[in-house]
């Protein structure tokens, strides 16, 4: 579930990959097997300028396969990291975040002008004659004495950068999940297709069987145009997971970042497994609602939201700011701009200090109506905030109980699959000698065929419920260090 937060300020959807190239991976985990249950990851350090961050990757390090060649889902996820295009592009984001920082503590830091007049002056003048050049150094420095804007300013800087970094975790898990599921539904559908490939096989022995029979004078030609036709039925079905098979190795290839174009599909290695999960609910929801990425985000646009605030609230308040002007002139005897006498001329360098305040006595709704503007910004991001933790708990049991279901289906049909092919095959070898109809032979081999689906489809569910624990429980991404702090 997508999750809409309010910020007065302009933020990147898209952001970006934190554990590039560059950075060197330490504490790798092991490796996921294919299609089984992704573990939890050690910690992966990452580096970037002004934040150094540690983060957590639930994948393992894999060397990258050539295209069209078989690939493991750890080649998968490691290519996804590498190539998405999302994630490409979003790499300028947390850059964006540490200049809109600079922006942010810039109101801190003092200003200094510098400027040098120069020109010639001429004409006639008592005391003076002829005509001359002439240049003035003027120097200002201006300090910032008092300004209650100022420390919500440098913290809403540093959360500017923490947004920017947890926006790239939800779009690394959105990335890597969609990757991952596509990687199953290409196993499912292939795997689908060869069981149905086979189904055909064994009705085209059927044809030949009774195209034999009806030859010898054994059987009606009604036994053979029945076998024809179930031996037919099936080329719908199978071109059905074919077809569904292209479409998850397009959406693959485009997870991975390949060109259709320039390269071939993506084939995923193995077949689909599924082994057993045990999930402690109280304990697996408490870590959630600490390391969910998409949580952590909501939590810090509402405290971006409350230091907008603040930074806005504070044109009630005095503003007290110093400055230093200076001229310095190398020459004496030069007129300044405007002046009458001689006594008003320059008469040497010269510095001076000066503190100005500014008091906002009628606001006129101009501050107080932004106020309001981002106190009902935060107020919809608490909103959001709370939304979500109160889902994730249901989400997380709901996905508990698709496991528990997911692996009762699967036993259950493994048991019926396997009953199902021992009378198959005893109905073909007892139509083979003429003791079985083609009806019962058709039953027992449409029985066998969706009883057989219906096992694949049970280990693909299941497949696809350890995912979304995954992703809900934020295995996939995470911080597990954050080392940036509010000033």
């Amino acid at each position: 579930m997508k999750q809409k937060f309010v910020s007065l300020e302009s933020h990147p959807v898209a952001v970006a990959l934190w554990a590039t190239r560059r950075a060197r991976a330490k504490h790798i985990g092991a490796a996921l097997p294919t299609g089984k249950r992704q573990q939890q990851m050690h910690c992966a350090n990452g580096k970037y300028p002004s934040a150094p961050l540690h983060l957590a990757i639930a994948i393992s390090i894999a060397c990258f396969a050539q295209p069209g060649s078989a690939i493991t889902l750890q080649t998968v996820l490691q290519t996804t990291l590498e190539g998405n295009p999302a994630i490409q592009e979003a790499k300028s984001g947390l850059e964006q975040a540490a200049g809109q920082r600079l922006v942010f503590r810039s109101v801190v830091w003092p200003d200094a002008e510098l400027g040098v007049p120069a020109g010639v002056q001429g004409g006639h003048r008592a005391g003076e004659s002829g005509t001359k050049g002439f240049a003035v150094g003027r120097g200002v420095l201006t300090q910032t004495l008092f300004n209650a804007g100022l420390p919500a300013s440098m913290r809403r800087g540093d959360v500017e950068v923490l947004i920017a970094q947890q926006q790239l975790n939800v779009a690394l898990v959105e990335q890597l999940h969609a990757a991952r599921l596509a990687f199953y539904a290409a196993l499912y559908n292939r795997s689908l297709e060869s069981i149905r490939s086979e189904q055909q096989r064994r009705l085209q022995e059927n044809v030949t069987t009774q195209k034999t029979r009806f030859e010898a004078g054994l059987a009606d030609k009604s036994a053979l145009t029945s076998a024809t036709v179930q031996a037919s039925e099936l080329e719908t079905q199978i071109e059905g997971a074919h077809r569904a098979y292209l479409g998850a190795q397009l959406e693959l290839a485009s997870a991975m970042g390949i060109d259709p174009a320039k390269a071939s599909l993506p084939e995923p290695e193995g077949e689909l497994q599924s082994v057993p999960v045990r999930v402690d609910l109280d304990s697996e929801t408490a870590a959630a609602l600490q390391r969910r990425a998409d949580l952590k985000l909501a939590r810090l646009f509402v405290r971006a939201a409350n230091e907008d605030q603040r930074i806005i609230a504070a044109d009630y308040y005095p503003i007290v700011i110093g400055s230093i002007p200076g001229e310095y002139v190398p020459v004496t005897g030069i007129h300044r701009e405007g002046s009458t006498s001689r006594n008003q001329d320059f008469i040497g360098s010269e510095i001076r200090e000066r503190a100005a305040y500014t008091w906002r006595v009628v606001d006129n709704g101009k501050v107080g109506g932004a106020v309001l503007k981002a106190r009902s910004a935060r107020e919809i991001n608490e909103l959001t905030c709370r939304k979500l933790e109160v889902n994730i708990p249901r989400e997380l049991s709901r996905i508990a109980n698709d496991l528990k279901t997911t692996e009762v289906r699967e036993k259950s049909l493994s048991s019926a699959a396997t009953a199902a092919d021992e009378s198959a095959r005893a109905v073909q070898e007892n139509l083979a000698s003429g003791l079985a109809s083609p009806l019962e032979y058709r039953v027992t081999q449409n029985a066998f065929l969706e009883t057989k689906s219906g096992l694949l489809q049970a280990i693909y569910q299941h497949n696809l419920a350890v995912a979304e624990w995954d992703r809900a429980t934020g295995r996939y991404f995470q911080f597990s260090d954050d080392n940036t702090k509010s000033r």
